[in-house]
């Protein structure tokens, strides 16, 4: 079956006015769950959400890959956000997403939209020694000392010794997806020191998902702010040539404060897709 409706590309986490992670943004409605898959691809993104406005002024949030859902998706939010409010014109909403329900923001600020919410509470924890291995020889890195983070679902933080180690990084996506299968991860978060107190750089592989390199993963920063127990900025996207940026505090309650810029794409399209 064949369905039809609005869709809006928005560059969610943009860095400046360039680059983000492009993000398809529809209308929910009465679709099939592969129906939600078939988006991205059709819309040319590596993510789609599909938003629904309730009754009670709340908005729901359902996010989709090709390989299938995810209970959450931080530069997705980022994206239905700033959409939201450019559309509205408000700036606060209650959030339903993932079995939470949690405040969202967006200002304009300076003529950009910049949306916040918070993500979390975040779990972290020691990965298993055969997870790490298989991932480092995945990686192609030698010894690392990562950790296991979630927001929803899993992932692995991978510290790297600078830009230039995460700049050079060539993984071998279908071990890295075989490794990541087998201990339940939807990816893998590499990050490293970049100049300037508090900013970091990282790459996103998370071939699980049908996403082998991400431009922009808030909730993986989220994870790494957990993990740091501090503020930090992070920038992404750069081996993608959409440069992004994400940034999040600690918040009370093991929370984690996400935030980011987004740029609305070009007039809607009405586009047709085919599971």
């Amino acid at each position: 079956m064949t369905r039809g409706n609005e869709v809006q590309i928005v560059h969610a986490c943009t860095r400046g006015d360039t680059g983000g992670s492009p993000t398809a943004v529809c209308a929910d409605g009465d679709y099939g769950d592969e129906q939600r898959r078939a988006l991205p691809g059709t819309a040319g993104t590596s993510h789609a959400v599909f938003v629904r406005e309730r009754a009670d002024g709340s908005i729901g949030l359902r996010f989709f890959t090709a390989a299938g859902e995810l209970p959450a998706c931080g530069h997705g939010t980022v994206a239905a956000l700033a959409l939201h409010a450019h559309r509205t014109g408000t700036s606060r909403w209650r959030v339903r997403a993932g079995g939470r329900v949690f405040e969202g923001r967006c200002e304009n600020e300076h003529g950009r939209l910049h949306a916040s919410f918070h993500a979390g509470p975040v779990t972290l924890r020691d990965p298993d020694p055969r997870t790490t291995a298989a991932v480092a020889a995945a990686l192609g890195t030698g010894p690392i000392r990562p950790r296991v983070a979630g927001i929803g679902r899993e992932r692995l933080l991978v510290p790297l010794d600078d830009t230039d180690a995460l700049a050079a990084l060539a993984p071998d996506f279908d071990a890295l997806r075989r490794a990541c299968d087998a201990a339940g991860l939807l990816g893998c978060f590499t990050w490293a020191p970049a100049k300037g107190q508090s900013r970091y750089g990282a790459r996103m592989f998370a071939p699980s998902i049908g996403v082998p390199e991400d431009a922009a993963n808030a909730n993986s920063t989220a994870c790494l702010a957990a993990h740091l127990d501090a503020a930090i900025t992070v920038d992404m996207g750069d081996a993608l040539a959409r440069p992004s940026t994400v940034t999040a505090a600690p918040a009370p309650h093991g929370a984690v404060r996400i935030g980011g810029t987004a740029r609305i794409g070009d007039a809607p399209a009405t586009l047709r897709w085919r599971p």
